[in-house]
C-alpha cells in the first residue's frame, strides 16, 4: 500500500494558494481515479483507491501546514505502513515555476511541512514529489509568496504542472521511483 500525501492548508482562504499545490495534486489524482477524498480520519481528510495494481491512500492533512507531521504519523500508524511507503507531494521554491522533480529521502529544506514530517516520523526517508512555484520577486518575503495565488499570467503553467505531477505520482507508484526520475527529473 501507498500512501499519497499532497501538502497544503485547509480552508477556502488557502484553496488556490502556491503552497497548496500537493493538495491539488491530490485533487488531480482523485479526478482522474474517480475516487472521493473526503472521509474524515487521521487528522486528514482521505481517499481509498488502486493506483495500477497498488493500493492508495490520498490523504490531504487537515492540521495546517506547519503541523502536517500530526497527520502523517497518524496515518502511518493506521494504516501500518512504514515510511518506505510515503510519498509526499509539496511545493518547492527552489525550482522554476512548472518544473516537477521526484527525490528520495533528505531534509526538510526549509520547508515546514516537510520540517514536521520528519520530526513527527523520526526520519526523512520518503519520497519526494516536488513542484516548482519559483522564487518571490526581491523584497517579498517568501511566507507572503507561498500563501498567494498564482498570477494571471502563472495560471496555465500551474495547472499543467499539476497534472505533470500527478502523472509523476502515478510513475512512481506503477513503475518505481527510479524510473520516474528517469523520465520527470529530465524535464
Amino acid at each position: 500500500m501507498k500512501i499519497i500525501v499532497g501538502l497544503g492548508n485547509p480552508g477556502r482562504k488557502y484553496e488556490r494558494t502556491r503552497h497548496n499545490a500537493g493538495f491539488m495534486v491530490v485533487d488531480e489524482l482523485a479526478k482522474s481515479l474517480h475516487v472521493d477524498v473526503s472521509q474524515d480520519k487521521y487528522h486528514a481528510v482521505i481517499g481509498r483507491s488502486r493506483v495500477d495494481d497498488e493500493e492508495a491512500v490520498l490523504v490531504k492533512p487537515q492540521t495546517f501546514m506547519n503541523d502536517s507531521g500530526r497527520s502523517v504519523a497518524a496515518v502511518l500508524r493506521g494504516t501500518y505502513t512504514s515510511v518506505a511507503d510515503l510519498i509526499v507531494v509539496h511545493d518547492e521554491l527552489d525550482l522554476p515555476l512548472g518544473a516537477v522533480r521526484i527525490k528520495a529521502g533528505g531534509g526538510h529544506g526549509g520547508h515546514n511541512g516537510l520540517r514536521s514530517i520528519i520530526e513527527h516520523l523520526g526520519s526523512g526517508d520518503f519520497l519526494r514529489v516536488r513542484i516548482g512555484i519559483g522564487r518571490p520577486v526581491p523584497g517579498m518575503e517568501p511566507a507572503d509568496y507561498v500563501l498567494s495565488p498564482y498570477l494571471a499570467e502563472e495560471r496555465q503553467t500551474a495547472s499543467e504542472v499539476i497534472v505533470k505531477a500527478a502523472e509523476a505520482v502515478r510513475t512512481v507508484v506503477a513503475e518505481g521511483p527510479k524510473r520516474a526520475m528517469n523520465i520527470f527529473n529530465q524535464q
